[in-house]
């Protein structure tokens, strides 16, 4: 696997366990069927309880039964996963940054006895339900509003582009408080097998098609006081969350894009045109050079972001400048590889345009790429291009 500068021979025994784990569960489990998952639009649903087993939700949070492991190993988890496919990564990346961190950073006790043994073992799923119809890249606008009743909240509103909400057993809904002043975003969990919860699947995607993508609707949905996440009021609450999650993606990005590496490098070295292997041609070589390298700045990036996060000393615009580069770079070595494989790279046999199409969803979601262009330029002038 491409690690040009020997990063890896820096690691830890027990980061080189986790990667070498995550990539044997993806040969074994992913690339096999990947493809046909991809075409069908599924998500291979019976591998979730395997990789709770595995350890593969918030590894990087500590008791209730989780490993507490460095920053680097999640990175590592999260790059391996992706390699698979940016709905695997995908998946694991909701149940344990955006789910299973806001209810231990914010979280009562009872709450958290409750939901994270139980998730980290896979045996319940969760969702975030931040993102609204009219409401993606300005979170703070959202709709869904829950009023105080009867010793609870009552929740209405709508969520979408929410994955593996069709799946989940509960959702964190983050919703403003009309009961209180100013009308503060707060954090509800929400199970979604409550009267007024419907969790519909989006249907004919042409990008993250094996992953579980959903909507969350809430008519008049009770939910009791002790569910509501008690340590976080305002929208610092699910950027927060953002922030773990975009971490994960940064280094997932590199996967994917190391994953098209090795499919090219493979093809150039066996497939034969005009009497020999297409790697002996100047230009086949001028592209596996250039993506060595792009994919080597990007691993550079997100092993910084680790040493960083370990230290507490991540700022989230640093986790915006990695997760802007590094899925840019994945998406433009993707088509690259695409490119190499000529013909035979339109079909899912070869996982590049998988990709491809995949980074078309990650460039978007959780934070798009000219939002974060805009978050950096905020950090670099002081002046802020948006309210």
């Amino acid at each position: 696997m491409l690690d040009f500068v020997q990063l890896e021979a820096d690691l830890g025994q027990e980061e080189q366990l986790i990667r070498n784990t995550a990539r044997e569960f993806v040969e074994e489990h992913i690339k096999p069927d990947i493809g046909e998952h991809f075409e069908a639009g599924t998500f291979p649903t019976d591998l979730i309880p395997k990789m709770g087993e595995l350890g593969f939700y918030a590894p990087n949070l500590e008791g209730y039964g989780l490993p507490n492991v460095s920053e680097t190993a999640y990175g590592l988890l999260m790059q391996e996963l992706e390699a698979g496919d940016s709905g695997l990564r995908s998946m694991a990346s909701v149940q344990g940054a955006l789910v299973m961190y806001p209810i231990h950073a914010y979280g009562s006790e009872a709450q958290k006895e409750k939901w994270l043994p139980a998730m980290g073992r896979g045996e319940t799923i969760g969702c975030f339900g931040l993102t609204e119809p009219e409401h993606g890249s300005n979170p703070s606008a959202m709709d869904t509003h829950a009023e105080a009743d009867d010793a609870g909240y009552v929740l209405n509103g709508a969520k979408t582009w929410i994955t593996n909400s069709p799946i989940a057993d509960v959702a964190v809904v983050w919703a403003r408080d009309y009961s209180s002043e100013d009308d503060p975003v707060r954090g509800f969990l929400v199970e979604t097998d409550r009267d007024g919860v419907s969790t519909n699947k989006i249907t004919e995607k042409l990008s993250l098609r094996a992953s579980v993508t959903g909507e969350i609707g809430l008519n008049d949905v009770y939910v009791p006081e002790e569910n509501v996440l008690p340590g976080v009021s305002g929208m610092k609450g699910p950027l927060s969350c953002l922030t773990q999650a975009r971490y994960g993606i940064a280094w997932g990005a590199v996967g994917a894009a190391r994953d098209c590496f090795e499919e090219a490098r493979s093809y150039a070295t066996d497939r034969e045109q005009f009497g020999g292997p297409i790697g002996r041609f100047q230009l086949q070589q001028e592209k596996l050079a250039e993506m060595a390298t792009q994919i080597t700045l990007a691993q550079l990036l997100a092993y910084r972001l680790a040493e960083l996060k370990e230290r507490d000393d991540l700022r989230p615009q640093h986790v915006s400048m990695a997760k802007r580069n590094n899925v840019r770079m994945a998406r433009n070595q993707a088509q690259i590889a695409r490119e190499m494989l000529g013909g035979n790279g339109i079909t899912t046999d070869y996982s590049p345009m998988r990709h491809m199409a995949n980074m078309e969803t990650v460039y978007t979601y959780e934070g798009t790429h000219d939002v974060h262009t805009l978050i950096l330029g905020e950090d670099l002038t002081g002046l802020q291009a948006y309210q």
